[in-house]
This record gives C-alpha cells, sequence and structure tokens, in this order.
C-alpha cells in the first residue's frame, strides 16, 4: 500500500479496499523500520495517528466521504500542532509542545487527514540543505551521501521513500520546490496570502507560504484544496474564491503560451539540466503550447535582495526567542541580560545566528535605507519584470534548481555557494507569485526538476500543466532503489 498515491489512497478507502487504520498500522511500521536510514521524521506520532484513523474510519461507515477522509500525512515542523513537539528543528524549542493547531494543520484535520507526525528541515527553515537540523542532517533517499534539499528536506525525503504519500512544507525562497526537484516529487508554492500562515512559525514573514509535496499533481491539488483559502486570524490571507483544483487538471494544453526567460540559461547551470528542462518543453509542445524567449532583466539581484529581506524579517521574528516565555532557558543566568545572551547563543545554530546578524546589521540606523530599503526596491522591479513577461505568456518554465543534489557537508563551509542554489526559486517569494517544481529526468541517477511560474492565483493552471505533463512522462513514478 505505501506505494499507492494519495488519489489511489482516496480511491481505495472509498471502495472500501482497505480501511484507514490498516493503512496508517502499515505506514507507521514502514517509518519504524526504513526511517533511521533518513532522519526525515523528528516526532513520530503512532497512537494520534491511529486514534484518527479509527476515527476516520467511523466517519467513513456514517456514510461520510471525502477524499483526504483517513489519508495518511505528515506535517513539517514549524506547524503549530496541538500538544505535540513543535521545534522548529530548533534547540531553543526542543520540548515545546504548541497549544493549538495551525490553520493548514487544522484544516487537513478537518477534512479528517491522519497525521503520522512531524517532519525534520532546517533551523526554523534557514537552509537549503537540510543539514542545519538541531536533530541532525536528513538523507536524500535517492543517494544517502547526498542532500534531500531544504528546508522541507525530511517532507520531501518522506515522501520520496514512500514513508508517507504527501506532506505538509513551506517556501521562503524555494524550500518546497527545491527539495522537490532534488527528491523527484512535485511541490507546489502558492500564490502568497493563498494558504494561511496562523501557527506557521515565522521566519521571514512577507515571504514565508505552505504548500503540499506529493508525488503527483493531482495529489498536490487534492492537498491544496483542503488547505488554500481565506483565515480572519492571519493579517496576510487574501479573502478570493478557491479554484475547484482536481476539475481542472485535465483540460488541454493547446494554446498555452510558455515563455523560457534567457536569463536562465546562462553560466551556472549544468548543461545536463538544461537538457532535460529543453526535453521538458519538447513534450509540452507535443501537447499543444507555444514557447516563446522572455526576459527577466532583474533576475541577477535576485539572492543579494533576498538575503537582506529575509534576514532582516528574521531578525525581527526571532527576536521573540529570549528564553523567558518558552522555549529553552540557559542554566542559572546571572542576570536578566545573561538570560537573553545565553539562551540565545546556546539555543540557535550557526546558520540562524548568521541570518540574525545580517538582518539585525541590514535594519540598524545608518544602514536601513542602504540595503534594506533598496532591497525592497529591487522587489518592486523584479516584480514588474514578471508582470511584463506574463502580457505576452501565460507561464515561465525554466529549472527548479542549477545543480542535482550535492554532497552532505560539501558546502557547509560555504553558505553563499549553498544560497547561489536558490538563484531560480527566490523570484518568485519576492514577487508573491505561485511556483511548482515537477520531475523531468535524471542526472548521474539524481533528480531534475522542471519549475513552472504562473501568475497571481493561478495554481489550478500550474496543476493543470504539470499533470497533463505527468499522465504523457514517466518520471513521476520512477522511486529511490531501497524504498
Amino acid at each position: 500500500m505505501h506505494q499507492l498515491t494519495l488519489a489511489e489512497i482516496a480511491r481505495g478507502l472509498a471502495a472500501k479496499e482497505f480501511s484507514a487504520e490498516e493503512l496508517t498500522r502499515g505506514l507507521l511500521a514502514r517509518i519504524h523500520q526504513l526511517d533511521p536510514q533518513l532522519n526525515s521524521f523528528i516526532t513520530i506520532t503512532d497512537d494520534l495517528a491511529l486514534e484518527q484513523a479509527k476515527a476516520a474510519d467511523v466517519r467513513r461507515a456514517a456514510g461520510e466521504q471525502g477524499a483526504l477522509l483517513g489519508a495518511p500525512i505528515a506535517h513539517k515542523d514549524l506547524f503549530c500542532t496541538e500538544g505535540v513537539l513543535t521545534s522548529c528543528a530548533s534547540k531553543i524549542l526542543d520540548g515545546f509542545k504548541a497549544p493549538y493547531d495551525a490553520t493548514v494543520v487544522a484544516r487537513l484535520k478537518a477534512a479528517g487527514a491522519v497525521s503520522l507526525g512531524k517532519l525534520n528541515m532546517d533551523e526554523f527553515a534557514m537552509g537549503s540543505s537540510n543539514e542545519s537540523s538541531h536533530y541532525g542532517a536528513v538523507k536524500n533517499p535517492w543517494a544517502l551521501d547526498r542532500v534531500p534539499g531544504g528546508s522541507s528536506g525530511g517532507s520531501a525525503a518522506a515522501v520520496a521513500a514512500r514513508l508517507v504519500p504527501a506532506a505538509t512544507g513551506t517556501d521562503t525562497g524555494g524550500s518546497i520546490r527545491q527539495p522537490a526537484a532534488f527528491t523527484n516529487l512535485t511541490g507546489i508554492k502558492p500564490t502568497y496570502g493563498r494558504v494561511s500562515r496562523w501557527g506557521m512559525i515565522a521566519y521571514a514573514s512577507s515571504l514565508d507560504q505552505g504548500g503540499p509535496l506529493a508525488r503527483t499533481a493531482e495529489d498536490c491539488a487534492l492537498m491544496l484544496g483542503a488547505i488554500a483559502g481565506f483565515d480572519p486570524k492571519d493579517s496576510t490571507s487574501v479573502d478570493a474564491p478557491v479554484d475547484d483544483y482536481l476539475a481542472s487538471l485535465n483540460q488541454p494544453l493547446a494554446g498555452l503560451r510558455i515563455g523560457l526567460p534567457k536569463e536562465y540559461f546562462g553560466a551556472g547551470l549544468d548543461s545536463r539540466i538544461a537538457d532535460a528542462v529543453l526535453a521538458a518543453v519538447e513534450e509540452l509542445k507535443k501537447l499543444g503550447a507555444t514557447v516563446k524567449e522572455v526576459s527577466l532583466p532583474n533576475m541577477q539581484h535576485a539572492i543579494p535582495a533576498y538575503y537582506v529581506i529575509a534576514p532582516a524579517e528574521a531578525s525581527s521574528n526571532l527576536s521573540r526567542f529570549d528564553g523567558v516565555r518558552f522555549g529553552y532557558r540557559c542554566e542559572n543566568p546571572q542576570n536578566l541580560e545573561d538570560l537573553y545572551k545565553r539562551s540565545r547563543a546556546e539555543g540557535f545554530g550557526s546558520e540562524v545566528k548568521r541570518r540574525i546578524m545580517v538582518g539585525t546589521y541590514a535594519l540598524s540606523a545608518g544602514y536601513y535605507d542602504a540595503y534594506y530599503l533598496k532591497a525592497q526596491k529591487i522587489r518592486r522591479l523584479i516584480r514588474n519584470d514578471f508582470t511584463a513577461a506574463f502580457a505576452e505568456v501565460d507561464l515561465i518554465l525554466g529549472p527548479t534548481t542549477p545543480n542535482p543534489a550535492w554532497k552532505l557537508g560539501e558546502k557547509n563551509n560555504d553558505p553563499v555557494a549553498q544560497y547561489l542554489e536558490d538563484i531560480y526559486t527566490i523570484t518568485a517569494n519576492l514577487a508573491g507569485l505561485p511556483g511548482l517544481s515537477m520531475p523531468a529526468g535524471f542526472v548521474d541517477g539524481l533528480p531534475v526538476g522542471v519549475q513552472l511560474l504562473a501568475p497571481y492565483f493561478q495554481e489550478s493552471r500550474l496543476l493543470n500543466v504539470a499533470h497533463q505533463y505527468q499522465q504523457a512522462t514517466d518520471w513521476h513514478k520512477r522511486a529511490p532503489a531501497g524504498f
């Protein structure tokens, strides 16, 4: 049963081919058996999962239907889950049990989804390799000596290894799409404001957005349909109708206009990934799409702008972790200042400290205009580039990452080299656009992802194109050996 997609599980449960409890017991056994190789879970909630599965079976027996009723999932460990460890993979929150459910968690719970546990991640979602976690690095099931991507690396590894059919993730600069690309999954970052951030522990509030990782576009459509929508508890949530993402999956692609930004195919892109991307373009042409070159001239400024804005927001958001209200507190503080300093110094890891320092500097008197304000102006120029491009095309297509997954530890001593791996994903967060990564081939046995970007609130278009591509190809069906 672990090979079933979320949509197949929904059909199997509806046809009473198996129960939610049987399915949950099977996957929990698989997690306990295989996850020690991967380290994708921080917490496995056996008792809670079985309780939820039994409740889902009772609801089905009473005649209730629902695609996610009894379907197993798992959550990235920055979504607050009532009574369950919510750590953000940080020592500073080790032992913190959230007193409430995040809106995303509550909506999936209401739909009857069964949560199997909380997934590993880069500490406070800061990283592209899932090596900054307090609980240790996550390994890529396609090659155990490689990173799974980050920051939603635990989510990606668990779904790719068939430990769970789908998982929640978050994307601040590519943290759903890049791990999806590295592990042969489909992952979608919705439009900013489409999915509630309430109860999702913040890294950079103007960039963070929750979304699903799964094996197919159909599964992502199922998940996104459950979690999207207005939430009065989130002041950045957008009050706009949610599309029926499943209904548009089978629309033909005839007449679809795809833009290929010339800036995507320059120096720094592995030529084998470029070949895989162009092969995907040819496949979409066969399905009726037309292709033209577009330009995103300010893309070159995206990484410096992002690595001013995101750390600046993080330095503000993470000021709440002071050793007083919740989380880690240092031993025997001498006074209040000592409590603050040592609790934070001992509780945060090196990458988080690095970003807090950069962000605090960028916001400090005399530097605010030179750095933060300038970065926000660049952000507007990047958005304008997309507006101009989308006047000519319906979608923008390119590589998700410039290279395949690198080896564990390879970039640990050079944070900037790791930052540069986000070049293709960051612009969607800066502009607030929806983006999707889908499997499109392999390089030396390592997965390659193709990224699709669309205008605001056109998630259904992204899912439609990815689904049609997945009907014509089988990259997404390939599984890592040993899992």
